[in-house]
């Protein structure tokens, strides 16, 4: 997979891209340390992954993933940070983002990666065990007047977990592709762009 690098401390930068080409799954194409870069080298190489930080000067990684998006809403950042600030993660899932990780946890990077690439969210331990209360406790939701069957709610569950389709897959005895149409029918329902959006939508509106 093609990724570009995103971090203001060009150490970092350096060090990753040791880390991850030693894989030979990852080449890093380009490696930016702000997020004008980020976006410059976005529109360059329209890389697979963005990897990028929060908190740079001038543009930070929410302005840059904002602007990403804004022109090719498919794009796929994954945030690696040192700041698990609750307004981060907040913002992080409002815009879309694949992934929320934690500097921390080196080991991850590469499995996240992997994982965004195949379209799953991937969010830190540390963050999941934060998004029930981020996401606030409203009253539930009206999935019924949605057309959302019982199996549709229970896709949507799952998704908000963190499961990729083949464990949801697995644990609902249905084939990946039949999962992918389930999901692609929910967020039609809903009017949802993409599984991030799903888990931000059912944390905000479960009772």
């Amino acid at each position: 997979m093609k990724i570009i690098i995103i971090d203001d401390d060009h150490l970092v930068s350096a060090s990753l891209k040791v880390i991850l080409e030693m894989s030979k799954e990852v080449t890093v194409v380009g490696t930016g340390y702000d997020g004008e870069e980020a976006v410059k080298l976005y529109q360059k190489y329209h890389p697979d992954i963005v990897l990028i930080d929060i908190q740079m000067k001038g543009i930070d990684g929410i302005e840059a993933a904002k602007q990403i998006l804004k022109n090719d809403e498919k794009a796929k950042i994954l945030f690696l940070t040192t700041f698990s600030d609750d307004e981060y993660i907040v913002k992080a899932l409002q815009i879309g983002v694949k992934g929320y990780l934690l500097k921390q946890d080196y080991e991850s990077i590469l499995p996240a990666l992997k994982a965004v690439e195949s379209g799953q969210t991937v969010f830190g331990d540390e963050i999941m065990t934060k998004l029930p209360t981020l996401m606030g406790e409203k009253r539930e939701f009206d999935y019924i007047s949605y057309d959302i069957t019982e199996k549709e709610m229970s896709i949507i569950k799952l998704v908000a977990e963190g499961e990729s389709n083949k464990e949801i897959a697995e644990e609902l005895y249905l084939s990946e592709g039949t999962v992918r149409n389930y999901l692609s029918e929910i967020l039609n329902k809903l009017e949802l762009r993409d599984r991030t959006q799903l888990a931000v939508f059912y944390y905000k509106n479960r009772s």
